[in-house]
């Protein structure tokens, strides 16, 4: 196997963070998005803590992480996706550019999205 990386200029392909409160939510969401097909993989990762200010009040939260990887042309449906599968009045959606991965991988993603 030949691992290459590539640099993108158009950057078509997103990390997107989302916190949830548990794992049977972070389940849900990811479920969603993948028969979707709104997302190529979704880790979920648990024991994260949350400090933030909602409401004017400090709030500490035990919730889960989710990094989904998709594409910048579907994050639109995956935001209204997220938003309706999502038990948060207002969840975490924050899309971050991949400017460089292995060629194959992000080539998985188009294929994945693409089916």
């Amino acid at each position: 196997m030949v691992c290459v990386m590539s640099r993108t200029s158009d950057s078509a392909h997103r990390i997107v963070l989302c916190t949830c409160p548990d794992t049977a939510a972070a389940e849900t969401v990811a479920e969603g998005l993948l028969e979707q097909k709104l997302a190529a993989c979704v880790n979920i990762v648990p024991g994260l803590v949350s400090l933030y200010i909602w409401k004017g009040d400090l709030v500490r939260d035990s919730e889960c992480l989710l990094l989904i990887k998709t594409r910048a042309d579907v994050l639109a449906t995956l935001e209204e996706a997220v938003c309706r599968l999502h038990p948060y009045e207002l969840p975490e959606i924050v899309a971050v550019p991949i400017t460089d991965g292995l060629t194959g991988y992000l080539n998985w993603i188009d294929e994945t999205l693409d089916n």
